[in-house]
Order: C-alpha cells, then sequence, then structure tokens
C-alpha cells in the first residue's frame, strides 16, 4: 500500500503594509524587502515547504492605508530564492497583466535563480480598482471569459517551457514560431497552483493546475470546495492537491489567544475593507465573498486561535476533514508567531498526521 505524502505547510508572505488582518490595533508589518528576507529565512530553517508572494498594485485606503507599500512578486522571490536553499519559492503572475512568453521567461529564470525550487501562482484576475488605474481591465471581458484568457495563457506558458518553436492561434493570444531557451530546471516544469471558488475558476484550476488554493466560509464548506475541486480534477485524471490558507493566532491558553483576537476585531478598519469591496467591484451592488465577508470582522483569511494544543489539534481535524493536501499560512506578527508555530505546532501536527 502507497504511503500518503504528508501536507505540506507554506508561508503567505508579508508583501504589503498590514499582512492579512485589515485592524487598526493588529502588529505592525512594514511589506519591507528586509522584513520579507527574514521571514523567508526563518520559514526555511523551521522546514516549512514553501512560500508565497501575492502580487498587489494598489490598497485599500482608510485609517491604515492597509496594503498601499508592496513590493513586486516576481523580483521579490528572484531575490529570495537566493538567500534561501532548499523552500520552494512560489511566485505570483496576473494574466491580464503579465504577456505569458515574458512571464514564461521570467518564471524560467526564477527556476534557475533557485535551482529548480520554482512555482507560480496563476491569477485570472477581478481586482478591478486595481487594473483600471493601469489601463488594463477589460470590461469586455465576463467573469468566465477571463478564465479562457487565463486558459490561452497558461497553455502557452506550458508549451514555452516544454517545446522548442511554439505556434498559438487563440481568441486572445497569437504565437509566431515563438522560441524560449533555456527551459526549465524543474522536472516536469515549475510548479503551478490556483485559486478559483466559482464553478468556473475551480475547473480551470483542477484542469490546468497542480495545486488549487480553495476557502469557504466555514470549516463544512472548505470540505465541500476541496473534494469538488478534486472531483472535476479526477475527471481528467490530473491529480491535483487543495490547500487552503488560515491565519495562526496562538496564545498561552485559549482564553488568551481569543483576547488578542478579539482585540484585532475591535480595531477593524473600516473604510479599508469598503476599499477592499471597492476594489473588487463589490461596494454597489451588495454582493460580497467570503474574503471580504470575513473582512469585516478584520481577519482576510479563516483562522485557528488558541493554545499551541488547541491550534495544532484544529489543523489535523481540518486537514482530515477536509482532505486537504496542505496549508498556507499567515499570521499577525510574521516572526514571533511563525516562530511559535514552527517551534511548538507544526512538529506535533506532522507527527500526528503521519501516523
Amino acid at each position: 500500500m502507497a504511503v500518503a505524502a504528508l501536507p505540506q505547510f507554506g508561508v503567505f508572505l508579508p508583501i504589503a503594509n498590514g499582512g492579512w488582518i485589515i485592524s487598526k490595533t493588529r502588529p505592525p508589518i512594514d511589506a519591507s524587502y528586509a522584513l520579507n528576507r527574514r521571514v523567508a529565512k526563518l520559514a526555511e530553517k523551521l522546514d516549512f515547504d514553501f512560500i508565497l508572494s501575492m502580487a498587489k498594485w494598489k490598497g485599500y485606503g482608510g485609517e491604515t492605508e492597509h496594503w498601499h507599500d508592496s513590493m513586486e512578486s516576481i523580483t521579490l522571490m528572484s531575490a529570495l530564492a537566493e538567500a534561501t536553499e532548499k523552500i520552494k519559492v512560489w511566485c505570483t503572475l496576473h494574466t491580464l497583466v503579465h504577456n505569458p512568453a515574458v512571464a514564461a521567461k521570467m518564471a524560467i529564470t526564477l527556476d534557475h535563480i533557485s535551482g529548480g525550487r520554482a512555482g507560480i501562482n496563476v491569477v485570472a484576475g477581478a481586482y478591478r480598482g486595481e487594473f483600471e488605474q493601469m489601463g488594463l481591465w477589460r470590461d469586455d471581458l465576463s467573469h468566465d471569459d477571463r478564465y479562457v484568457l487565463a486558459r490561452e495563457w497558461l497553455q502557452i506558458v506550458k508549451k514555452l517551457w516544454a517545446e522548442d518553436h511554439v505556434n498559438y492561434d487563440g481568441r486572445f493570444f497569437q504565437m509566431k514560431d515563438c522560441e524560449m531557451h533555456p527551459k526549465p530546471l524543474s522536472k516536469p516544469r515549475p510548479h503551478i497552483v490556483c485559486a478559483g471558488m466559482s464553478e468556473v475558476g475551480m475547473r480551470f484550476s483542477a484542469e490546468e493546475a497542480d495545486a488549487c488554493f480553495i476557502g469557504g466560509r466555514d470549516e463544512d464548506e472548505v470540505a465541500a470546495v476541496s473534494r469538488r475541486a478534486k472531483a472535476i480534477a479526477a475527471e481528467t485524471g490530473n491529480p491535483l492537491k487543495t490547500f487552503a490558507m488560515y491565519c495562526i493566532v496562538p496564545g498561552d491558553t485559549d482564553a488568551d489567544a481569543e483576547a488578542r483576537a478579539q482585540s484585532y476585531i475591535d480595531g477593524v478598519d473600516v473604510e479599508a475593507v469598503r476599499g477592499m469591496m471597492k476594489s473588487y467591484g463589490l461596494l454597489d451592488d451588495g454582493r460580497e465573498n467570503s474574503m471580504v465577508a470575513r473582512s469585516k470582522q478584520a481577519f482576510m483569511s479563516s483562522k485557528f486561535v488558541g493554545s499551541r494544543e488547541t491550534i495544532a489539534k484544529q489543523i489535523v481535524e481540518t486537514i482530515r476533514h477536509a482532505d486537504l493536501d496542505g496549508m498556507m499560512l499567515i499570521f499577525p506578527d510574521f516572526e514571533a508567531d511563525l516562530k511559535i508555530f514552527g517551534e511548538e505546532i507544526l512538529p506535533a501536527v506532522r507527527k500526528e498526521l503521519g501516523r
């Protein structure tokens, strides 16, 4: 009988100020390269599997000016690839921003810098407020159209990584005898991850990617989405992995951790949350996605709050309940809390899941 692989754990780097808690009372996060370098090296020392950075082009305002300052993803990850030795380095590329041939070349370069540790997080993009400022928003594209474009984009990238000459005549992209050398070091190619909660987005991820980041309003929805994504992937024979994102809020006791989390909730930056909704085009029509719904309570992701023992138990139960292949983690304090997690929680989780 084959032994199931242990779940992977990664860190979603704090490349934008404020991290993933929209609050006036959260710990300071300045989004500097120095901070991200320290976090990357600490994550590697603590034996995390990967680090990932998002791509962000405009902040959300408010009193905290949430995400006002940010690093660019692929250049940051190239520097961090040089600063690390073994941890996987995954960048984010937007299909509405980056030409696929340019993106393929940048990813190859990252892969060579890292010695074959590169991966790309492909985002089809719903960030109207960010793209409009650069003249890159497409009013002519529906939600589903953006995934048609993303599929063409990713198919071209894959071809350029594998083939000597690429011709492509699609609805959105055309390539004429396009060459791309050298090829990636990663075999069979750099890792591809995506995120999509809609049926179209999930199908795109399930058919084209190696892993899909998922979420939900509660743990049952996370489990349902995870199983749905894997079922879609199974239809095409793709062994898709599912990852979920959680914020870790540790304390010496459950009560200490809960009081800490409540202090961030009490300090929620309401105007910054409104800025987020505007960026997604959700401010005027009453809709909200799961991230926006959570952000009204300061946290931009689901969270585990409690003592070391409580958090370890929550993680193990969630991975088993949702059939997850891993988690991408964020922290209120990306150094102190990351150290607590890596030294006192992660070993216990891996021991339990390895049984």
